[in-house]
């Protein structure tokens, strides 16, 4: 007997959805699984996670902070970059800042819980921060000592052109000192929280400051990668912290060198992205060959 039209549509369609949901809903998956459990494959497979002790501390692939309960970092660890997803190298919140290179105004407001540092300073208190950890030259261009964007609002009698009348050092507040001290004859005065120097109608000027044009510490020590889980640092980085680590685990330097290079990777296929050394796998090796003292 032939089935009517419509009902041969709607056995196909079903044949077609029980064959489907055998290949992809079960044979796919139970394959890739089997896959995964190849000698060799299984680490890989299962998140690439470290192990110390016979637990688990981190994975290969996902940076960590080493830092102590109050957000410092410990001396004794080599430091992972900045991280901007969550709280920091949070997998269930991989980001990036979104701040792009012309943020360099603070947002001073009244209500400290409102203020809201530019990519900038946020730029120069982190190379601060790391020469003063490291003991390098934590200095940039256009980044004042004590470790903000080095930016002046100035205002000219007849807006956009004519004398300079008055000069603000935007992301200094009180009681900081101006870095500096006048600009173009007229003194420079402190940002008072809450101004909006820019819709008065001030002009942003950088000041790139006499800091050398290769700083100490290098670019990926100062800002956070795009998903915020990055979990290698540069070789350059590593080697600035080479000193302090061998002096708090009271080991040679040079051991110390190797084992860096030994935690190094290249170039993918030679050619593609940069050197990079595995913080949590180089800190790992640190604990078993120079346990803290």
């Amino acid at each position: 007997m032939r089935l009517p039209g419509w009902l041969a549509q709607h056995l196909a369609a079903l044949r077609a959805l029980l064959v489907f949901t055998v290949l992809l809903g079960l044979a796919y998956p139970l394959a890739l699984v089997a896959v995964g459990r190849v000698p060799g494959l299984a680490g890989r497979a299962d998140g690439s996670l470290l192990t110390a002790g016979g637990r688990a501390v981190g994975s290969a692939l996902i940076g960590q902070s080493f830092t102590d309960a109050d957000g410092n970092p410990v001396p004794r660890y080599f430091q992972s970059r900045p991280s901007a997803a969550g709280g920091g190298y949070d997998p269930t919140a991989t980001a990036a800042s979104n701040l792009g290179p012309e943020d360099i105004v603070d947002t001073v407001a009244t209500s400290p819980g409102d203020s809201a540092r530019s990519l900038l300073t946020q730029v120069c208190a982190r190379s601060r921060a790391v020469g003063e950890l490291d003991g390098v030259d934590g200095s940039r261009p256009y980044c004042t000592p004590d470790g903000v964007g080095a930016v002046l609002a100035v205002f000219h009698r007849d807006g956009l052109t004519g004398p300079v009348t008055r000069v603000v050092s935007v992301n200094q507040t009180a009681p900081a000192t101006p870095f500096l001290a006048r600009y173009q004859g007229v003194p420079v005065e402190l940002a008072k929280p809450g101004e909006d120097y820019r819709a008065a109608g001030a002009t942003i000027v950088p000041v790139r400051g006499d800091a050398p044009a290769e700083p100490a510490v290098p670019a990926d020590a100062v800002t956070a990668s795009g998903s915020g889980l990055d979990p290698h640092i540069s070789p350059a980085y590593a080697q600035i912290q080479v000193a302090r680590v061998a002096r708090e685990r009271g080991a040679d330097p040079a051991a110390v060198r190797r084992l860096v290079q030994e935690h190094t990777t290249g170039r993918s296929l030679g050619f593609m992205g940069e050197p990079g050394v595995n913080v949590l796998e180089l800190n790992l090796a640190l604990d078993e060959q120079f346990p803290a003292r």
